[in-house]
């Protein structure tokens, strides 16, 4: 029986380096693999979803009006892997859900939980809400904890807590953190160390 995944960890948790190896196991196998992504996601392109360690593939790139049933309905596909499905609205999770449910093929969503703010994204309520199956891909904060807050950081270097829910960016823009420690670089308003690579 097939089931709907979600994948999910802070910034630099190696999410889409996953979502590509997953790519790579299933074709190893074989297997036609419908690899796509929400348009909201722009930092590479169009149609290619780029992990930080360099993997990289085509992939197709999703409207937020898109029908994804509907869509996969027209493709030969054996499995789905959705890249930054945060970026997805509630409904193209439904849509997701229903491929599993009455094709039943295998969606594998990977993903943020929350944003800067620690708020849950729109498309990871709704994961949290349908799917089978939810693991976390851990990281780790400079001090050690894990991470699990995504924190966008100014140009300067501290961490900012107001803006727009979606600024893309990578380890120019956020730092994960633990809770903790971006709480106290919230309160002492202390310069935090990007990861720059």
């Amino acid at each position: 029986m097939a089931k709907l995944y979600f994948k999910y960890g802070a910034m630099g948790s190696s999410k889409t380096a996953q979502a590509l190896i997953t790519k790579y196991n299933y074709e190893e196998n074989d297997m036609r693999v419908w690899l796509i992504k929400p348009a909201t996601d722009s930092r590479d392109g169009v149609s290619l979803v780029r992990s930080r360690i360099g993997l990289e593939a085509e992939a197709e790139t999703m409207s937020p009006e898109a029908d994804l049933f509907a869509l996969f309905q027209a493709r030969n596909a054996d499995v789905v892997i959705v890249d930054e499905c945060q970026f997805l609205p509630p409904e193209q999770i439904d849509q997701l859900r229903q491929i599993v449910d009455v094709l039943n093929i295998p969606v594998l969503c990977f993903g943020l939980r929350t944003d800067f703010q620690t708020k849950l994204f729109p498309g990871s309520r709704r994961l949290f809400e349908l799917a089978d199956s939810i693991q976390e891909i851990k990281t780790i904060c400079d001090c050690g904890s894990k991470a699990t807050v995504n924190a966008r950081v100014d140009s300067d270097g501290y961490v900012i807590t107001e803006g727009a829910q979606v600024v893309l960016g990578g380890n120019d823009r956020y730092v994960a953190m633990c809770h903790r420690c971006w709480q106290k670089a919230i309160m002492e308003h202390k310069k935090v160390k990007l990861h720059r690579h």
